[in-house]
C-alpha cells in the first residue's frame, strides 16, 4: 500500500497484540503495558517501535486499511473491463468484510462512547483511507478506462470511496442492497468521466 509504514517482525507482533486487545476491550481500554506483555516485548521496545499510543493506533489502522485495499484490488482485478461487475464486487467485498471485522466493530462500538481514538483513521484521515483506496480505483480505471478525463475520474473514484466508507461507519441497508445501489452510482460516475462534454 502506498505510504504504508514498513514494520519489523516485532512491530507486526505488537500490532497483532494490539488488535486482539482492541477487539476484546475497545481501544480506550487498551494499555501500552498490556500490549507489550501480550506481544512478549518490553514497554521500551513498544515505544521504540511506535513512539506513542497514537503511533500504535495509526499502525493498527494501517494494518486494517492494507487488508481492505488488497481486497478491493483483488475484486477489481477479477472483473477486468466490466465496470459494473468490478464496482459491485469491490464495494460488496469491502462492506461485507467491514461488517464481519471484529476490529471495525470494536472501533465503532467504543467510538459511540465519544472518546475512541481509532475511528478518525477510518473516516477523516484522508491520507490513510480515502487517498489510498482511491488510488487503487484510479490504478484500475487507468488500465480499463484510458479515454477518461483524469480530473473527472479522480472525482468519481474519490466519491465512490467516500460513500463506501460512510456506509461502513453507518450502515443503512443490507450489504447486497447497498453494494448494488453504490455500484450503479459508480458506473454512472465513471461513464460521466469518459463522456466528452457537449
Amino acid at each position: 500500500m502506498t505510504g504504508s509504514r514498513n514494520t519489523t517482525p516485532v512491530g507486526d507482533a505488537i500490532v497483532d497484540a494490539a488488535r486482539s486487545l482492541t477487539v476484546a476491550s475497545g481501544w480506550d481500554g487498551v494499555r501500552m503495558g498490556a500490549v507489550a506483555a501480550a506481544a512478549g516485548v518490553s514497554r521500551q521496545t513498544l515505544y521504540n517501535e511506535f513512539g506513542t499510543k497514537a503511533g500504535l493506533a495509526e499502525a493498527l489502522a494501517r494494518h486494517e486499511v492494507d487488508r481492505f485495499v488488497g481486497e478491493v484490488r483483488a475484486a477489481l482485478a477479477e472483473h477486468g473491463v466490466d465496470v459494473r461487475a468490478a464496482a459491485y464486487a469491490a464495494i460488496r467485498r469491502t462492506l461485507a468484510s467491514a461488517a464481519d471485522n471484529p476490529l471495525v466493530k470494536a472501533i465503532l462500538t467504543s467510538a459511540r462512547g465519544g472518546s475512541d481514538e481509532l475511528l478518525p483513521y477510518l473516516t477523516t484521515r484522508a491520507d490513510l483511507v480515502l487517498a489510498e483506496s482511491t488510488a487503487v480505483l484510479l490504478e484500475w480505471a487507468g488500465r480499463h478506462l484510458p479515454d477518461a478525463d483524469p480530473a473527472a475520474l479522480a472525482f468519481a473514484a474519490d466519491s465512490v470511496v467516500r460513500l463506501v466508507v460512510s456506509h461502513i461507519v453507518l450502515p443503512g441497508a443490507p450489504v447486497d442492497e447497498t453494494a448494488d445501489k453504490l455500484a450503479d452510482l459508480a458506473v454512472h460516475l465513471f461513464r460521466t468521466a469518459t463522456t466528452p462534454p457537449a
